[in-house]
C-alpha cells in the first residue's frame, strides 16, 4: 500500500489485518451459538434461524459421510439457484471435510460432465430442475450418486406471490436408487463422525473459464476465503446487525462470498432471492429493511430503472458495493443525488476470492478499481519483461495477497503462466492492464487476456469457439465482445460457413443451437455470417482486428 493511498484509508481499518484461523463451518457454528434464534436466511416468505441452519448442515454432512461415502478432501458438485438448500449443501460439504465445487445451474450436460470429470467429483447435490443435465453412472464425468432438492420445501405456504413457478414446484418422485431426496436425508438425523478441521485445507473449487478450451479450477482454502471475508467486513462495513440482500448467484464468487459466507460468518441476516427480478428486489429491501447489497452495475441499473422502485422506501440501504464492470457516471451520480448512496466499486477475481481492491467508502473514484485492501500488495509491471513500472504507466496488474488461490487444480502449465516471482514473493498475474495514479488508485485500461465480461460473468472466446466448431455447418468462428447497455458487453460470433451449408441455416438457428449446448451467458447473442475471417501470415484468425472493427466509434472533433 502506497503512503498516498493511506491518506484516504477508511477510518478504523488497519493496513495489515490478522485473519481468523478458522474454517467456514466453524464460523457458522460460532454464529449459531451467538445468534441461535436469529434469522440466518429469509427466503420465499420463510425464515431459517441460525440454530436450524447449523443442525441441517450437520445432518446433511453426516449423510454425505455415512451414506454416500464422502471423505475429507473429496470434491462434491452443488448445482442450483439461490436458496437455503444451496447454503445447507455448501456448508455440509465443507463440514464433512470435502471440497465444494459450485456449478452454474445454466450449464448444459457436457459442461457439468467436464466439471465432474476434471474435479473427480463422485457425488452431486442438485436442484430438481437441473437434474436432467446430470448424467448418472460410473464412467468419467458421470455421477454415481446425487442428492436432489426442491426449492418449494423451503418456502412459506402463503404470501409469496413474487416467486416464479419453478420455485413453487413440489418435489418430484425419484425413481432411481442413485438419487437421494434432500429432505429425507436430513430427516434421518445422522450424527457426523470425526472430521479434521484445517484452515489450510481446500474448501471451494470454483471454475473460471479458460483462455483455452476448458475452464480451470481455482484452489481456495478456508484461509484464502477467510482472508477476503475479514477484510471485506471491515472495509464496507458489515456486522451482525446488517441485513444483506443476496441475489448475486451463489455459484459465482461475488454471491458466494458477499451473499452467503460474509453474513453467515458475522451472524447477519441474508434476505435471499432465487433469481434476479427488479420489482421483487425493491419490495424485499423495503419489507426487510435491507442495509447491505453487493451487486454488479447491471443489477443496480435495472433496479433503479424499474418504475415501481420510486414507490418503495429504500432508506434502509446504506452500503451498496459491487464490481465486475464499471458503473456508468450518470448512474453513480443519480444514486448519490437522489438516494445518498455511494456505489463502492471494487475489484476481485475468482482467483482472489472476490475481494482484492476497493474504493474507500467516503473517497471513491468513478470507474476505478480502488486501492489495494488490507494485506494486499498490488503492482503494475511490464507484461513482457515483468519489471515494475512507474506511476501513470499502463502495465499488467499483479498481486500478492492471502486471499489469492493456491493455484489451478491439477494444471501446472496454467500455474506457470499465472504466477511470477517479484522481490522474493509469489505474485498472481491478473491479465488486466491497468495504471496507478499519483494517489494510489488503480484504473483498468485494457485486458491482456482475451476475455468478455457479460454482467460480471467471464466468457473466454476460445471456449465458445471450440463448442461452435462442433456444428456441422461451421467452418470458422471468431467470438468478440460488442457493447450492451444492460450487461456492459455481449457475446457476438462471426462465422464462416462450410460450402454447401450457406442456405441451410440462419444466424438465429445457430444461436439457438449454441444455447442448447452452453450456459446462456456464454452463448452468442448475435451471430453474423461472413464469407471469410481475416488471418495472419501464419494462418491465425485476427480476432483483435475484428474486435476493433466492432467497437463504438469515437465522435470526430468539431
Amino acid at each position: 500500500m502506497t503512503p498516498t493511498a493511506l491518506r484516504f484509508w477508511p477510518a478504523g481499518v488497519p493496513p495489515t489485518l490478522a485473519v481468523p484461523r478458522t474454517t467456514l463451518p466453524a464460523a457458522l457454528r460460532a454464529s449459531a451459538q451467538r445468534h441461535g434464534d436469529k434469522p440466518a436466511i429469509v427466503y420465499g416468505g420463510a425464515a431459517l434461524s441460525y440454530a436450524q441452519l447449523a443442525r441441517r448442515v450437520d445432518a446433511l454432512a453426516a449423510y454425505l459421510q455415512q451414506r454416500l461415502g464422502v471423505a475429507a478432501g473429496d470434491r462434491v458438485l452443488v448445482i442450483g439457484q439461490n436458496g437455503p438448500q444451496w447454503v445447507t449443501a455448501a456448508y455440509a460439504v465443507m463440514r464433512a471435510g470435502a471440497v465444494l465445487v459450485p456449478v452454474n445451474p445454466m450449464s448444459k450436460a457436457a459442461e457439468i460432465a467436464f466439471h465432474a470429470e476434471d474435479s473427480g467429483a463422485r457425488v452431486a447435490i442438485v436442484a430438481q430442475e437441473a437434474l436432467p443435465q446430470l448424467t448418472l453412472g460410473d464412467a468419467p464425468g458421470q455421477m454415481p450418486a446425487a442428492l436432489v432438492w426442491a426449492y418449494a420445501d423451503a418456502i412459506a405456504s402463503t404470501g409469496v406471490d413474487e416467486l416464479p413457478d419453478w420455485v413453487r414446484a413440489p418435489a418430484r418422485p425419484l425413481n432411481d436408487p442413485r438419487l437421494h431426496a434432500f429432505e429425507a436425508a436430513l430427516a434421518q438425523g445422522l450424527v457426523l463422525g470425526p472430521v479434521p478441521e484445517d484452515p489450510d485445507a481446500l474448501a471451494v473449487l470454483p471454475y473460471t473459464s479458460g483462455t483455452t478450451d476448458h475452464p480451470k479450477g481455482c484452489m481456495h482454502t478456508h484461509a484464502t476465503l477467510m482472508a477476503a471475508l475479514a477484510s471485506s467486513a471491515l472495509w464496507k462495513p458489515v456486522h451482525a446487525d446488517s441485513v444483506v440482500l443476496t441475489v448475486a448467484p451463489l455459484f459465482h464468487m461475488l454471491g458466494l462470498q458477499n451473499g452467503m459466507n460474509l453474513p453467515l460468518m458475522l451472524g447477519a441476516t441474508a434476505v435471499m432471492m432465487p433469481r434476479w427480478h427488479a420489482a421483487t428486489a425493491a419490495a424485499l429491501i423495503e419489507r426487510h429493511r435491507v442495509s447491505v447489497w453487493s451487486a454488479p452495475p447491471a443489477m443496480v441499473i435495472d433496479l433503479f430503472a424499474d418504475p415501481g422502485t420510486a414507490q418503495r422506501d429504500l432508506s434502509s440501504l446504506v452500503t451498496l458495493t459491487g464490481g465486475g464492470a464499471a458503473m456508468p457516471e450518470a448512474v453513480a451520480a443519480m444514486l448519490l443525488q437522489r438516494h445518498g448512496l455511494h456505489y463502492q466499486e471494487a475489484y476481485g477475481l475468482t482467483e482472489t476470492a472476490a475481494f482484492l481492491h476497493a474504493n474507500p467508502p467516503q473517497r471513491g473514484k468513478r470507474q476505478c478499481l480502488g486501492v489495494p485492501t488490507p494485506n494486499v500488495d498490488s503492482r503494475i509491471v511490464d507484461p513482457e519483461t515483468l519489471q515494475p513500472l512507474p506511476t501513470g504507466e499502463v502495465g499488467e496488474l499483479v498481486t500478492h495477497a492471502p486471499q489469492v488461490m493456491l493455484g489451478y487444480w491439477r494444471n501446472e502449465a496454467a500455474d506457470c503462466a499465472a504466477f511470477m516471482p517479484l522481490d522474493g514473493r509469489r505474485y498472481f498475474r491478473t491479465g488486466d492492464l491497468a495504471l496507478v495514479d499519483d494517489e494510489g488508485y488503480f484504473f483498468l485500461k485494457d485486458r491482456l487476456k482475451r476475455m468478455i465480461n457479460a454482467s460480471g460473468y467471464k466468457v473466454w472466446p476460445a471456449e465458445v469457439e471450440s463448442a461452435m466448431y462442433a456444428h456441422p455447418a461451421v467452418h470458422e468462428a471468431c467470438v468478440i465482445s460488442v457493447p450492451d447497455e444492460k450487461s456492459g458487453e455481449a457475446v457476438k460470433a462471426l462465422v464462416a460457413l462450410k460450402p454447401g451449408h450457406r442456405n441451410e441455416i440462419t444466424p438465429e438457428q445457430l444461436v439457438a443451437w449454441c444455447r442448447e449446448r452452453m450456459a446462456v451467458y456464454k452463448a452468442p447473442r448475435q451471430i453474423e455470417f461472413v464469407d471469410a475471417l481475416p488471418k495472419s501470415g501464419t494462418g491465425k484468425i485476427l480476432w483483435r482486428e475484428l474486435q476493433l472493427a466492432h467497437q463504438p466509434q469515437e465522435p470526430s472533433p468539431p
